[in-house]
């Protein structure tokens, strides 16, 4: 299957070098490129890409804001961000938009093209820096509310493992072998801390451990 790219970013010459890194690959396809989220915003109507790859800020809007509206306009994009922002802050904001996937700039000649891939499939995909951060930062920080104590009681211990490994972007097959049970039982438990949070994609699942601050213990 041809992935078609739409390649959002104020900077001509690192559109251009990602444009010709990627058209080497046979199932890439750039369907467009856009400098500024109200041209990404417009130019996804008309080409309809399968991945938006953006850049969190730029003038005129930055791609928090269009990635809100791309969510809007057609729900089935894929966004992935590509910034040289990975504080949690944008991290957060990019995913409350709708992204689902965080490369930085720096990994992005080592990870685009899988991070790319694996967001078409509709799987997360964070780059190491931005993973450890977010994953630190929901075991490091006290809820402020018993609310996040909720899904401990809902969720079994494995539940919670496996939710944890999502959020941290890593596949059924990755966490099957992280936690040494079949990929089949992945998807089972999957399934099943989707039912218990009445939750409908892996996107939520993520934000959903980032907002609760889950932990394992």
């Amino acid at each position: 299957m041809t992935i078609r790219v739409l390649l959002v970013d104020d900077h001509v010459m690192l559109r251009e070098a990602l444009r010709m890194m990627l058209e080497q690959v046979d199932d890439i396809d750039i369907v467009g490129e856009a400098g500024d989220g109200q041209s990404a915003v417009d130019l996804a109507a008309l080409c309809k890409p399968d991945v938006v790859v953006m850049d969190a800020a730029m003038p005129r809007m930055g791609g928090i804001e269009a990635t809100r509206l791309l969510m809007r306009q057609d729900p089935k994009i894929k966004v992935l961000a590509l910034t040289t922002y990975t504080d949690k802050r944008f991290v957060h904001e990019m995913l409350s938009a709708g992204a689902v996937g965080y490369v930085a700039k720096s990994t992005a000649s080592d990870q685009l093209l899988q991070a790319i891939r694996t967001v078409a499939q509709g799987q997360p995909f964070f780059c190491q820096e931005v993973a450890g951060a977010l994953l630190e930062s929901v075991r490091r920080t006290p809820s402020p509310s018993a609310a996040p104590q909720r899904p401990k009681r809902i969720l079994a211990l494995r539940e919670r493992e496996v939710l944890l490994l999502l959020a941290e972007g890593l596949s059924s097959a990755e966490i099957a072998a992280r936690l040494h049970i079949a990929s089949g039982t992945v998807d089972v438990h999957r399934r099943n801390i989707m039912r218990k949070l009445n939750l409908h994609s892996i996107a939520e699942l993520i934000k959903f451990a980032i907002r609760e601050g889950l932990t394992l213990v």
